[in-house]
């Protein structure tokens, strides 16, 4: 646990139910499963403070409360909660990092299909053997979550050997699932169709850049006019399924009526998570550059978003990405998988949990696992599921997505 002051920790404040916190000349109860933490009690740790040295470890927690839990910093994720908020262990496999990218959510089967980590630490999977695509049915949770931990059962797939290392996804797109491969030696990265219902029949809609190779595709949204943009990014590479990249680290658009596809956005470290706001007029690109796979961890490097680590304006006639500029940084691990709600906060997993940014990229509290959380993706309305290697955890809330589907 991280100690801080006795000074610092005069000021802050912090409560499970009933507790009334008091924010300027309001004051409000919180809701359960929640922590708020006063910016002015952690602006100044003192010289006898603890300071923390690793931005890979648990996360900051300067109340030492148990995860998982709501850490709030500004009095607007409250709106993001809601009155009754739940955030509670739903499946669990301590052997095996089976949840770690992908998470797509079916209405029409109330699932959430998802991918085990590809060639990292409890991945099961490496340049001989492909990583797994399961599945979740919400149909099986208990009524009323209270953020006891259970463990529901989690589906295997058996898909076609054309989807080798998926690393995201996206949709239902035109019925079906859209993932995204990072592929696995020579066989290639690609974007492709999968049916959510058996047989899991797979259409493969890009394998490649006017006959190279991408290097291992990442990441993957639908933007509101109906075209698929992507990430490349050096990955399969530094964690030995890939071989040594071809090209730079970039952004691409793909029309999947044409097959036409181009770069419209380049001048990344390692381009990872993607979103758009809801009008499709700003891109939201994680840079995880911090992490670099068997060169180690480097936390000088860019753990930011260009609206989240960057962010970026669309051209609405091109698409091409504009007005690049810094969103926000994450404070512990890099920031991940991207996604929007219909107010226009921005979601990233990042080293503890999911951190919540407003659209200015104000940090307004976070889904505190004590983990890394690589995804997540709202199920339906109120629902948010997160993605977190060998556990998964849904949170009930009064947040609604913002993501267009097909």
């Amino acid at each position: 646990m991280l100690s801080i002051s006795v000074c610092a920790l005069a000021y802050a404040v912090f409560s499970f139910a009933k507790e009334p916190v008091r924010r300027d000349t309001e004051s409000a109860s919180l809701p359960p499963q929640s922590v708020f933490v006063d910016p002015r009690s952690i602006a100044v740790l003192g010289p006898n403070g603890t300071f923390r040295e690793n931005a890979f470890d648990s996360g900051f927690n300067p109340t030492g409360t148990e995860p998982p839990f709501f850490q709030i910093f500004d009095h607007r994720f409250l709106k993001v909660l809601g009155h009754a908020p739940s955030i509670t262990e739903i499946a669990s496999n301590s052997t095996f990092a089976f949840a770690h990218e992908a998470p797509i959510y079916d209405a029409a089967l109330d699932s959430v299909f998802f991918a085990s980590n590809d060639g990292g630490a409890l991945g099961n999977s490496d340049i001989n053997h492909n990583n797994q695509i399961g599945r979740i049915d919400l149909k099986n949770l208990p009524a009323n979550l209270n953020g006891t931990a259970i463990n529901i059962p989690v589906t295997e797939l058996d898909l076609p050997d054309s989807i080798q290392m998926t690393n995201g996804g996206t949709g239902p797109f035109r019925g079906n699932l859209l993932l995204i491969t990072s592929g696995r030696g020579p066989l290639p990265p690609s974007i492709a169709l999968v049916n959510p219902r058996s047989p899991h029949n797979a259409t493969v809609l890009l394998d490649n850049f006017f006959g190279r190779q991408f290097n291992s595709l990442n990441d993957i949204k639908i933007h509101p006019s109906g075209k698929i943009f992507f990430t490349d990014v050096v990955y399969g590479w530094l964690n030995h399924f890939r071989p040594a990249p071809l090209m730079p680290n970039q952004v691409y658009r793909l029309d999947p009526d044409t097959g036409a596809v181009r770069v419209v956005a380049t001048d990344f470290d390692k381009c990872n998570g993607i979103a758009f706001t809801g009008d499709g007029k700003i891109a939201y690109i994680a840079d995880t550059g911090a992490t670099a796979g068997f060169l180690g961890n480097n936390q000088t490097e860019p753990a930011t978003m260009q609206y989240p680590r960057y962010a970026f304006d669309v051209d609405p006639k091109t698409h091409v990405f504009k007005n690049r500029r810094i969103f926000a940084y994450s404070d512990s691990g890099v920031p991940d998988g991207v996604q929007v709600d219909t107010e226009g906060n921005v979601y990233a997993g990042c080293g503890d949990g999911v951190q919540v940014w407003t659209p200015a990229g104000d940090l307004l509290g976070k889904f505190f696992i004590g983990r890394v959380s690589s995804n997540m993706a709202f199920a339906g309305k109120g629902r948010l599921v997160i993605m977190a290697e060998t556990k998964i955890f849904l949170a009930e809330i009064a947040a609604n997505p913002s993501l267009f589907t097909s």
